[in-house]
């Protein structure tokens, strides 16, 4: 059976360090420990991720959030093939105002996931990403565009399962 394919968007990785989110940085070190680690999801995260990475001006922080890339063995989906497509799409979120002119990242995040066909997007973020009707918008503009495949966008709280 194949696996669950996951994307993080860059929230997820700064949320093992959330100290002044305790419930939040749990749930993800959760994940990562018994999930990521583990191989239950065959885990992704894109160049996106890590030049937002490479965007913290707290050097400690930074090197601390690239090191969980190697430590946790988080696969880098190679976009640089599937540019112009990634672009256009993440032009149709923002011209159908789905995802703000200003969070182009979160675009380009959504447009990887889809372009990949990525089972679960996986964030923090409520506003933008994480959220039925941000989900039910980015499923239409991608049935539009000929996406058939669709992915739930989810935050770690709702992939972390019990086990019997």
């Amino acid at each position: 059976m194949k696996k669950t394919t996951v994307y993080l968007d860059t929230s997820v990785i700064n949320f093992l360090y959330a100290d002044d989110a305790p419930e939040k940085m749990a749930i993800t070190i959760d994940f990562f420990q018994n999930y990521v680690k583990k191989g239950i999801y065959e885990t992704f995260i894109s160049p996106v991720v890590i030049d937002e990475i490479n965007k913290t001006t707290d050097t400690k922080k930074r090197l601390k959030l690239l090191k969980i890339i190697n430590d946790y063995k988080l696969k880098v989906i190679d976009i640089s093939p599937f540019a112009k497509e990634i672009e256009s799409l993440t032009n149709l979120y923002i011209i159908h105002k789905i995802i703000p002119e200003k969070k182009l990242e979160d675009a380009l995040h959504l447009a990887i996931s889809t372009i990949f066909d990525i089972d679960v997007f996986l964030s923090w973020n409520y506003k933008h990403l994480a959220n039925v009707n941000k989900e039910r918008k980015i499923m239409s503009v991608n049935l539009l565009e000929g996406y058939t495949k669709s992915f739930k966008m989810v935050t770690p709280m709702e992939v972390v399962y019990e086990e019997d």
